[in-house]
């Protein structure tokens, strides 16, 4: 028998906001509307749905009120003045100014007071070092949005939370929304109207790191909206995604977000994006303890703990990447390609060696290149000479630059149904035949629906062939290094596989309360750590094997128990303090006679009063064959709530750290892909003789253990089983050990 090991995480997580002024129902997304009353919640009491805000005024406003304004050189806000008079032209919004000191500013009549505003309006961009005196007298004059730029909130630490709370609950009860504070003014930038196709819409919690994605629009790719929300003491990531997810012209989503304000609010955002089929790509700060703590003071708010966001984003299908580099690359290319019509890769090149050196990059990154068929070879080698490798990478050992042929190959390999994507990594500029590749490469991307990319790896970026050819086709991807297309074409694949088969697990999430609910709150208590035994109540209530067993007070009651039980028997010490018993010496294991079960009783009573560990009695269990030792466990995350938590079990589960996490509400197929994260995943499919595993009976226990944590949430702080013994195939689970702390 093998000791448990447990951790004690035990923040919550509040409710997600479920209804606000200002914002509109979501529609029906596959079959799927707004409850009645807008309000439909899960068994743990959180929102299954949420509003789509009506961000429409505030990016497209008729009129606007500038608070502050200046036309007096030297000062700040004249350039924000200066910069909001342009941008409402733009937009064509009707501005007016509002400053005490002033008659006109710029030109524009300026009003003293919000009171004297002309006429009513739609966003109110706040010039003040302290907006809270503000909100009021714009929910007087029933103004929708207002954006606060002002600092010194909950990123200056304890003092600065207490000013934000504040601005927080006068926004709440003003009816209006707000953006910020501590923002800027990108949302008020300068996007090019001349471009076409599917737009990156971008949300930047730190406008400075958005700057690469906005400047995409300077290489042809289109920009819809930029909304960077700064401290999100109202307006959130999750506003915004939903809201981005839910227009029309926007083809992907980029994000960096520094801190998490609601995960249910950050699902249930994400889980309509992945409705709507849109791609989102994220870098999420916080991997380290360091970027953590940075990313803490800078916004003032939690980042969660990694392994939980990281799970988050992976069950409802957001990219997470690590560089703005990667974020603006991936982004721009999930914004514009069409569904992939094959997963193969074809790595087309005029240099064996590139070919090479891709293709095994490529494919430790998990894409598939296909050997091509022997047909295809020989059609590729009518303009390829013989002695070179088309096999895939293919090497044309120099692109021909004189003829047709060139285009040729390109088409042939286009048409082999077991390609969807082909990439072509050019090292360097080797003019005229990388020109006339280049320019091969856009004339066939014109031509077809499957995905062409070019990597131009010169760091001079000047060519002709690059800056002109390549960049102006709104058809091919571009890429600068071999790692960025990379990671954008796996992207790609994962993104269109996630779409296909994505179903919301809030559909089908638990409303009502089971009867193992009620049967498992009679077990709770409160503030509390349930002993062995009464954890394993708290299992059966839910319907999770455990051994039979019985627990005794005297030797002679545990000797009755070994023979109702059937040797060999296990013995262990049971207490509601009681973690670790095997290294206290408090487990007995393959008992097989009366006289030893008497001994272990005396030895572990013995122990226990040595130890001081107080004891509820001893535990005489049913001895279960050996199978593969897994642990499945609940722990509450600050930003999500109760977790779900499932990897390799036993003694040296905090060595090996071989888990996955589950965020509910999640399905079977979820669970299922849970288990195939884990490392040692091989050991459930048996290794060195051993049988299959029996999956389906752990996937079983991982659903009710999630059933336990959404009904328990607010009672259950936190569960271990350790070691669940799975049993070979069609033979089940077993839970030998479990530990139970109540809130």
């Amino acid at each position: 028998m093998l000791g448990s090991t447990h951790g004690t995480l035990t923040t919550h997580s509040r409710p997600a906001r479920v209804v606000a002024c200002g914002e509109q129902p979501p529609p029906a997304v596959h079959g799927v509307s707004e409850p009645p009353g807008g309000v439909d919640l899960d068994v743990s009491g959180r929102p299954l749905h949420a509003p789509v805000p009506d961000l429409d005024r505030f990016f497209r406003p008729e009129s606007v009120a500038v608070i502050g304004a200046s036309d007096s050189e030297g000062r700040p806000n004249t350039g924000v003045t200066r910069q909001l008079i342009g941008w409402a032209e733009r937009v064509g919004a009707r501005l007016h100014p509002v400053n005490p000191g002033r008659e006109r500013v710029f030109g524009l009549p300026c009003h003293a007071t919000v009171a004297d505003l002309p006429e009513p309006v739609d966003l109110a961009v706040l010039l003040v070092g302290d907006p809270v005196p503000v909100i009021g007298q714009l929910a007087e004059a029933k103004v929708k949005f207002a954006v606060a730029f002002a600092s010194g909130f909950a990123e200056t630490g304890e003092r600065g939370a207490a000013a934000q709370a504040r601005l927080a609950d006068a926004v709440e009860r003003s009816g209006l929304r707000l953006l910020g504070p501590n923002t800027n003014l990108n949302a008020f930038e300068k996007f090019r109207e001349d471009l076409d196709g599917p737009a990156i819409a971008l949300i930047t919690q730190s406008g400075h790191q958005g700057r690469p994605v906005f400047t995409l629009q300077e290489l042809g790719i289109r920009l819809s909206h930029w909304a960077p929300t700064g401290n999100e003491a109202d307006l959130e990531t999750a506003d915004f995604l939903s809201y981005f997810a839910s227009r029309p012209e926007v083809g992907a989503i980029a994000a960096y977000v520094e801190g998490l304000k609601d995960g249910r609010s950050f699902l249930l955002a994400a889980d309509r994006a992945a409705r709507n089929k849109v791609p989102v790509v994220a870098v999420k700060v916080g991997r380290t303890e360091t970027g953590a703590r940075t990313a803490a003071s800078h916004t003032g708010k939690l980042t969660g703990a990694d392994g939980v966001v990281d799970a988050a984003m992976r069950q409802f299908g957001v990219i997470r990447v690590d560089g703005l580099d990667e974020l603006q690359d991936t982004a721009a290319l999930l914004a514009r390609a069409h569904k992939p019509s094959a997963e193969g890769v074809a790595v087309y090149s005029i240099s064996g060696g590139t070919g090479a050196h891709f293709s095994d990059l490529a494919t430790a990154a998990g894409l598939r290149l296909p050997t091509l068929a022997a047909a295809k070879q020989t059609e590729l080698h009518q303009w390829i000479p013989g002695y070179l490798n088309v096999a895939n990478p293919i090497d044309n050992g120099g692109h021909p630059v004189g003829d047709w042929r060139g285009r040729k190959i390109i088409d042939a390999i286009l048409a082999d149904p077991s390609i969807g994507v082909l990439i072509c990594p050019i090292t360097g500029p080797f003019p005229p035949m990388s020109d006339k590749l280049a320019q091969d490469l856009v004339d066939a991307a014109e031509e077809t629906d499957k995905l062409i990319c070019v990597v131009w790896g010169s760091p001079v970026g000047t060519e002709d062939a690059y800056r002109n050819t390549l960049l102006g086709s709104s058809r091919v991807a571009t890429f600068r290094t071999f790692a960025n297309c990379i990671t954008a074409v796996r992207a790609y694949f994962d993104h269109h596989r996630f779409a296909a088969d994505y179903r919301s697990p809030f559909d089908d999430a638990p409303r009502v309360m089971s009867p193992s609910a009620r049967k498992a709150q009679g077990l709770m208590r409160p503030g509390q750590q349930l002993s062995e035994h009464a954890a394993k109540q708290l299992l059966r209530a839910y319907g999770i094997r455990v051994p039979r067993e019985q627990l005794v007070t005297s030797a002679a009651a545990a000797v009755r128990a070994a023979s109702l039980v059937g040797y060999p028997v296990v013995m262990k010490a049971s207490g509601p303090q009681l973690a670790h018993k095997t290294e206290l010496g408090l487990v007995k294991v393959g008992l097989t006679s009366a006289s030893q079960v008497r001994d272990a009783y005396r030895e572990l009573t013995d122990i226990a009063r040595y130890e001081d560990v107080p004891l509820d009695g001893v535990l005489v269990c049913q001895m279960i064959e050996r199978g593969v030792e897994m642990v499945v466990g609940v722990t509450h995350d600050s930003l999500f709530g109760p977790t779900v938590t499932v990897g390799l079990g036993g003694v040296l589960v905090e060595v090996l750290r071989d888990v996955a996490v589950g965020v509910p509400p999640f399905g079977e197929e979820q669970a299922r892909a849970m288990l195939g994260e884990l490392r040692g995943h091989a050991l459930l499919d048996g290794v060195r003789g051993a049988p299959p595993a029996d999956t389906d009976a752990l996937t079983e226990v991982v659903l009710r253990v999630q059933r336990m944590a959404l009904e328990l949430g607010g009672d259950l702080a936190e569960l271990d089983i350790n070691p669940l013994v799975v049993l070979p195939r069609g033979q089940g689970a077993v839970a030998l050990d479990a530990l139970a702390v109540c809130h």
